[in-house]
This record gives C-alpha cells, structure tokens and sequence, in this order.
C-alpha cells in the first residue's frame, strides 16, 4: 500500500527530472537568474526593495523584448545584426512626433510596432525569398537603418508624453506591480500563442532541418520571412519601452542592444544553430544580464567593464552549448579534430560539393599555361571587370559634378590611394576570411583598440614607433588567433565570436583609456600617412606594395588554395590533406593584422586615436570584398577584384563629399550597394 502510494509521487519527480533534462537550457538559465539575484541581495547594504526590483524590471524590459525577437529569428536558422538600429530608429521616430491627445499616443506607440515589423518585413523578404544569408542583409539593412535614423534626428531629442511613460514603465499596481513586468508579460503570451500555432511548428522544423521541412509540406520561405517580421515587431515594442523609459530620443540608444540580445539568447538556452530554446529562456537571460551589471556596481567596478563581461558570458554560454552530445567541439573532441559544422549553413557531404566555378577556376589552372591567360582567367575577368567599370563611371561623374581637372590632376587620385588604403588593407583581412566561408565581425572594435594602444604607447615618439608598431601588430594577431580558435577549435558560428570579441575590445579600449584616450602619433607615422616627396604621399607607395603582396598572398601560393578550398567544402578540403583547423585560424590572425595595422595608420592620419574610430569600417570592408565579385558564402573570389572595390567605394565617398548630402546618406547608400551587389551575385551564390 505505502509503494503504491508513493509511486505517483517517484513518477511525478521523474517527469519534473525528465521534463528539466529536456529543458536543461531553461532550467539552467533559471538555477543561474536565482543565484544571480540572492548574490545581488547579499552584497547590497540592504534587502531588496519594491524601488529595486521596478529598477531592474523596468531596465531589463528592453532587452527582454528585443531577445524575444531575435530569438524567433535564431530559431528559424537565422541572424539578425539590425535589432540595435532598428530600436534606435523606432525610438527616434516615436520621440519626434506630436502626441498631445490620447490618439496621438496610442498612435505613436503602434506606428513604432509598424515601423519595427516592417525593418523585419525587408530582411525577411530578402532572406526568405531571395535566399540571401541573413547576416549580410541585417548587416547592410544595420546602416540602411542607421543613416535613416541619423537623417531623421542626427543628436539627442524629442519628447515623449508623461502618459506614455507612466503607462509602461511605471507601477501597474503601486509598490507592488511595476508596468514593465505585465508589458513582458504580454511578449510571452503573444510568443506561447505563436508557438502553439502551425507557424511554430514551422518554425522549429525550419529551423532543425529546412530541407526535412520542405519535405514535410511546410513553406520555408513563408516561415522564415515572418520569422524577421515578427522579430522587428518585438524589437519596435522594445524601441517604445526605451522611448517611454527614457522620455526622448537618442540615435544611437540601441548600439549596445545588439550584443546583448545575442548574449541573452544564447544565456536563454536557444541554439544558435536554430530550431531548439525559447523566447522565456531569453527573456530571463536579459534580466540575468541586468542582474550581472547591478552585481558589478555593487562591487565598484567600472561600467567600462561592462561590454566585456558581456562579451565573456556570450562566448563561454555558447561554448556551453558546444558540449551538447551533438555538438560540433563535442563531436571535435571525440574524433579527428574536423569540425563537422559549417559557420552557418553546414559542411557539405563530400567532395563533390565544391562550387562549379571553382571547379571550372581549378580545371583552369591546371592546363597550365598552353591556355591563354584571358581563358585562364575567364572567371576572374567577368567577376572583376563590374567593379573597375563602376569605378571608371564615378570617376567620369566626380569630373562633371566638379569640373576643372579634378580627375587629370594627380592629387585626385593621390588622394583617392591614401583615403583607400584603410580599406585596401582590411580587404585582405576581411576578404580572406569570407572566402573561406567566415565573417569578422571584431574589425570596429580591433582598429580602435589597436590605434588606442599605438597611440597611447608612443605618446610622440619616433623611437617608441620602432617597438610599439610590431607590438601592436602582434597584438592583432593575437585578437584574430582567439577569434579562429573559437571558430576552428570551438565550433562556434564566426557572428557569435566575433560579435563578442568585439565587445570584449571595446570594453578593454575604454578601461586602458579611461574613456579618454590620450597619447599621440608619430612625427614618422604623421609623415608616412600626410608628408609629401615629389608630390606623392609616402603611403602611396607602402600600399603599392601592400597590394602586389596581397595579390601574390592570394593568387598561387599554398595558402591561397588552402582557402579557396576550405570556402568551397571544409569536409572535402579535409579529405583532400587541407589542415582545416590551423586554415580557419591562419586566416583569422591575418585579418586581426590587418586590422591592426590601419588601426595604427589611422592614428598616423589622424594624429591621435579615438574611441569608435573603426566603426565606419566595418561594413565597407565586407563591401568592398562582395563588389568586388566574391561570393558571401566563401570558395571564389580574388585579391584584384577586392582592389576594384576599394577604389569603387572611395571614388563614390570622395563624390558624395563634396555635395550637400548629409553624412548619414553614407550608411544608407553603402547599404543599399552592398545589398544590391549580394543581389547581382545571387545566382551564382546559390548555383
């Protein structure tokens, strides 16, 4: 009698035991939020109170909603880099309208809802229906987004109405019910409903296998586009959060979100490989986030390290997920060291996965040189030529805008190579690892912390130069090491590291700066970078020769096959002798060199460094390599093609320089070129 009646009780634990180990992800996030808020409490000199526990719902709230949306998006199988822009665009919009009258109000709080769905309407389109890798599509939709947003409230402004923000962010109930809780309350509704309807089931099938969804009769294009939509919806909930929070507007207010929502996700237990996690999981990863900086303050530590405790937790979350029994480090550590999972979009089987045209680039070159070199070289030309024709064409309009000899006077173009040769230099980097089927996403944050170092180090020596410079290079290499070792070793998709890595750089550039960076270039690197002999910048010449290594880097070296290889098929390249793993890192480092060394030439342009002095770079240096001709997606592309690029884009910079054009159109004209660009490549991308 007592046995029967206590197996109920065994049977109910075992189905609490089974149900936790099936959600080892929540529950761990749930262990973790727990212990986090008791450490909270028992440093604080008292205990909790209503005023903290509104504080931390209400600063929480907004990366709670921006992780329930990029959370839907993850699950699909994708990535979404424009969450921050597109809360600061919301945020902007919501704090520049009139909203005097109660209809005014509910009419900019839905008006922010329509803008955030519709950001996510454009990625998913192109996603889904275009078949574009959705980092590239955010990335590019990121600064599409950006410049509108500039353009829209280029400072810190605007006004939101008291009712606005009493109603979500102050008490729903006084002094026991802050608004914000019942706010996030209703995402997690809205994401249980949505997950109990056939487009959840569509979204973990997509997200698990998009071909066995297909298979099943699911429409993977429809799943994922209203995956992106429903994202930028909860990421326009967000931008109102702020809005009300904060009371005005600020254009840059969702820049740090990114990170942190990639943070919270992956925290939450959702796998970023898609179809597995939860949006509470990722809701409770943001408070724990915000849990964790109230711990920090508690300690007295620098706010500064702020980015880079969130970059660590990223990074070591992530690596939690890696030992899961089908994990890629699992599978590593237990076989030959090849990681069977691609970045992204999955290794291909064989060898016969390689593309056609490198096949067709190989066949090629193996004839030898009984071919002539236009055959030879057929690819190259066709993939080339469209950027060099471009360029010619903006040079032609820059002298009718402009008139005089403005193209037939050597400071033009003097002045083009020393403007380029930032770019020049990062598209090795960058282009290199995108042609082995990766991304770098740490290139902002390596230049700034790189130039800051320099700067710092020399402080206007000439002689300190001689040892700062390969120091600092080295230390790029380092940053580029780490990020290939997370890649290559730790299985990890190249956004996460590289997105987190760049959090951790600017954290440790604030810290070694103390916000303020100090110290100053060079006479020599000054001179090197502005100084003229016969008329011709020294760093004419040291990029002249830059380019012709770069080209010889990547035309027939070991090396270069090695990576066009590893692009094209890491488990073919595997089987045909490629060290796939000492490949992903080689060219990891090269970026971070890369990056270093315009980080230093920056500082020598500038005279002295500065926080956020590589942000404008990174999306030129991926577009350069994609105008360029090279496939997103890695195995085909070249050095000279990249070149066209840089020159393509620095003539059309140099265009719109001398117009009227605020410089927010930047962002949006980079934007919408590297978009069409990815567009022109589709084809072959997806041949």
């Amino acid at each position: 009698m007592a046995q029967s009646m206590q197996a109920p009780s065994a049977r109910s634990g075992n189905g609490l035991f089974s149900a936790a180990l099936r959600n080892r992800g929540l529950a761990a996030i749930i262990v973790i939020f727990i212990l986090a808020l008791g450490l909270v409490n028992a440093i604080s000199p008292a205990p909790m109170s209503y005023f903290d526990f509104h504080s931390l719902a209400n600063g929480g709230a907004p990366l709670a909603l921006a992780a329930v949306g990029q959370t839907i998006i993850v699950l699909s199988g994708g990535f979404d880099l424009s969450a921050g822009s597109t809360i600061s665009l919301v945020n902007v919009i919501v704090a520049s309208l009139p909203q005097d009258t109660l209809a005014g109000q509910v009419g900019v709080v839905l008006l922010g809802l329509l803008v955030g769905g519709l950001v996510g309407a454009f990625n998913g389109f192109f996603v889904a229906y275009f078949r574009l890798q959705s980092i590239v599509v955010t990335l590019s939709t990121m600064f599409l987004v950006h410049g509108v947003t500039l353009l829209i409230m280029p400072d810190p402004g605007g006004a939101v109405a008291p009712e606005i923000t009493a109603f979500f962010s102050g008490s729903a109930i006084t002094d026991v019910l802050p608004a914000s809780v019942l706010v996030v309350a209703v995402a997690l509704l809205a994401w249980l409903y949505l997950k109990g309807l056939r487009f959840g089931t569509a979204l973990y099938a997509v997200g698990s296998d998009a071909d066995a969804a297909r298979s099943a009769g699911l429409s993977v294009p429809w799943t994922r586009f209203w995956a992106f939509t429903l994202g930028g919806l909860f990421y326009g909930a967000a931008g109102v959060f702020i809005s009300a929070q904060t009371g005005s507007a600020d254009p840059l207010v969702g820049d740090p979100i990114l990170l942190q929502t990639f943070t919270a996700v992956v925290l939450g237990g959702t796998s970023l490989a898609g179809g597995r996690g939860g949006a509470l999981g990722s809701v409770l990863g943001a408070y724990t986030l915000m849990v964790m900086v109230n711990i920090l303050l508690s300690l007295d530590v620098s706010a500064y390290y702020s980015t880079v405790a969130e970059g660590i937790v990223l990074i070591v979350a992530a690596m939690a997920g890696a030992l899961g029994s089908e994990a890629p480090l699992r599978r590593y550590l237990s076989s030959v060291g090849l990681r069977l999972k691609s970045r992204g979009a999955g290794f291909a089987a064989s060898a016969a996965t390689l593309k056609p045209a490198a096949l067709r680039q190989m066949s090629a070159q193996d004839q030898g040189w009984n071919v002539s070199w236009l055959v030879r070289h057929a690819d190259l030309v066709r993939i080339v030529l469209p950027a060099y024709l471009a360029f010619v064409i903006v040079v032609i309009a820059t002298q009718v805008v402009y008139g005089g000899d403005t193209i037939f006077a050597w400071k033009y173009y003097d002045s083009l190579i020393v403007l380029g040769s930032f770019l020049a230099i990062l598209a090795l980097g960058q282009g290199t690892v995108i042609l082995s089927g990766g991304l770098d996403l740490s290139i902002a944050w390596t230049i700034a912390f790189c130039g800051i170092l320099a700067a710092g180090l020399i402080n206007g020596s000439n002689l300190a130069s001689v040892w700062v410079i390969p120091l600092v290079l080295v230390v790029g290499a380092a940053i580029g090491g780490l990020n290939g070792i997370g890649v290559a070793v730790l299985g990890l998709p190249p956004i996460v590291v590289t997105l987190a890595m760049n959090g951790i750089l600017q954290g440790a550039a604030l810290v070694f700066s103390d916000g303020t960076p100090a110290g100053f270039t060079s006479p020599g690197l000054r001179w090197l970078m502005t100084g003229k002999v016969l008329g011709i910048t020294p760093v004419v010449v040291f990029v002249a020769i830059f380019v012709l290594a770069a080209i010889g880097l990547l035309g027939r070296t070991v090396f270069s096959r090695w990576v066009y290889a590893l692009g094209n098929s890491p488990r073919a390249s595997y089987l045909a002798g490629v060290n796939v793993r000492t490949t992903t890192i080689a060219v990891y480092v090269l970026s971070g060199v890369c990056s270093a060394l315009v980080g230093i030439l920056l500082t020598g342009f500038g005279g002295q460094a500065s926080l956020g002095m590589g942000d404008t770079y990174l999306l030129p240096s991926i577009a350069v390599v994609i105008i360029g001709g090279t496939l997103i997606t890695g195995g085909r592309g070249h050095y000279v093609g990249m070149l066209g690029g840089v020159l393509l884009l620095t003539a059309l910079q140099t265009l719109l320089a001398g117009t009227t054009l605020p410089s927010a159109s930047r962002d949006i004209i980079f934007g919408l070129v590297v978009l069409a660009a990815v567009l022109a490549l589709r084809e072959r991308s997806t041949g």
